[in-house]
């Protein structure tokens, strides 16, 4: 068994717990990038979100919600996390989500580059048999390694496939990729559009629980500069709130938010928008 232990004396999300309880909305994060193959800086991630969110209101006008009186949320802090490879990083994350999903809490993964979100949903595919994973991303991450490691931010949902049924992975708003990468994604149907209409249809042929992966370079570099890997062409904040919405909320059992890495964005925008990811996806899974 990994240990898991955290550092929880910095910063909480909008002030939340740093208790965990039943039916909570337990946020905890993985700060590593490790693997990271063009700019680096998303293992100081979570705690970019933390500090924003402390300016940002606690309620949604679009859910009509309020993280401090409407859903039970806790921080439990950062992982401590082994420096070098991915391997026990992600082995450490898919321990912590076992305990947090034991407590009957649900898991909300801050990352960190998206290697880290492959230990969460490992632990939900354990969990539940008929786990739908909804990925919004910018690029495939259907590579079968990089630079010879097989666990690797650009691999990611390859390892995902390796616990996940092809027809149970979403990839919505992927834009970048190999030619093997997008041939993979048209002969499997697994490519899905940025339009909720879409989205929603899609989820609705399948049953059972869901757990979105939110790299936040799936919105534009005009309004998320802040990321390692920025691609032109991604979506804008009404259409992520329309993607979400797609999601029926009972069926979202978890979530993770990666790929900010805030010393990219010196105007600190970056960093707001993806505290504002975080509360929209916290009410969402908590409600």
């Amino acid at each position: 068994m990994t240990d898991v232990t955290y550092d929880n004396h910095g910063p909480r999300f909008a002030e939340a717990s740093p208790e965990i309880s039943e039916g909570a909305v337990a946020l905890f994060g993985a700060c590593y990038d490790g693997t990271t193959s063009f700019r680096a800086g998303a293992r100081d991630g979570p705690d970019a979100i933390r500090a924003a969110s402390m300016g940002l209101e606690t309620y949604s006008p679009a859910q009509q919600l309020d993280t401090t009186e409407d859903i039970n949320l806790a921080d439990l802090g950062n992982l401590y996390l082994t420096a070098g490879a991915a391997a026990p990083v992600v082995d450490t994350v898919t321990w912590a989500t076992r305990e947090i999903i034991n407590a009957r809490a649900k898991p909300l993964l801050l990352g960190g580059e998206h290697s880290v979100s492959v230990g969460a949903i490992r632990a939900h595919a354990e969990y539940y048999s008929e786990l739908t994973v909804v990925q919004l991303d910018a690029h495939a991450d259907l590579r079968d390694g990089y630079r010879g490691e097989p666990l690797n931010h650009a691999s990611a949902m390859r390892r995902v496939l390796d616990v996940v049924p092809s027809q149970r992975l979403l990839q919505v708003g992927i834009r970048s990729g190999t030619a093997d990468e997008f041939e993979e994604l048209h002969q499997s149907g697994r490519l899905v559009a940025p339009l909720a209409d879409e989205l929603e249809q899609r989820l609705e042929s399948s049953s059972g629980p869901v757990y979105l992966t939110v790299d936040l370079d799936v919105f534009d570099p005009a309004y998320f500069p802040g990321t390692g890997t920025p691609e032109p062409g991604g979506i804008d904040w009404k259409t992520f709130e329309q993607l979400l919405e797609a999601i029926v909320p009972r069926r979202l059992v978890a979530a993770d938010v990666v790929e900010l890495a805030p010393r990219l964005d010196p105007t600190g925008c970056s960093s707001v928008l993806a505290a504002k990811v975080v509360r929209e996806v916290a009410l969402r899974v908590g409600r």
